[in-house]
Parts: C-alpha cells; structure tokens; sequence
C-alpha cells in the first residue's frame, strides 16, 4: 500500500505541474501525424523542448543579437555612403 499511495502522490505531483497534460498533448501530435518519423524519441524531444518556458538568458541573446544586426546594417550603409565620397574625390 505504501508504493500505491507513493505512486498516486506522484501521479497528482505531475497533474498539478503540468507534465501529464504537456505529454498527453505531444503523445497525441505523433499519434496524428500522418507520417510516422524515424525515432519517435527525437519528435518527443523536439516537440517538449519547442514548448518549455523560454529561459531569460536565451531572450537576452537574442535581443542583443536583434541590436547587433541593426547596428550591421547602419555600418555597413555608412560604409557605403563613405566609399561614395571617397569615389568623388
């Protein structure tokens, strides 16, 4: 009886969290895919990674790459309008 109730304390534990419902929804995507994938393993990796919380950092990266590329782009229209000088004189 001790492993039952440890078992049904678990199984609310993952109920409350969320993981039953996130797995039963990823388990119900490969059963609807109309072509199976090689490594039913890696679809659920993919799929439970694709739909956790994004974490703070990656956002961070990616916002600081987002700034980056704008500051590319204004170099390298500078850089254009500079060699266009320099072709005038």
């Amino acid at each position: 009886q001790a492993a039952d109730s440890k078992r049904e304390q678990f199984r609310q534990y993952l109920e409350k969290s969320g993981v039953l419902d996130m797995l039963t929804k990823v388990l119900v995507a490969l059963y609807e895919e109309p072509e199976k994938p090689d490594s039913a393993l890696d679809f659920l990796k993919h799929h439970l990674g694709a739909s956790a919380p994004e974490n703070p950092e990656i956002e961070a990266l990616r916002l600081e790459v987002a700034e980056m590329k704008e500051k590319y782009e204004a170099v390298l229209e500078e850089n254009i309008k500079l060699k266009n000088k320099v072709k005038v004189y």
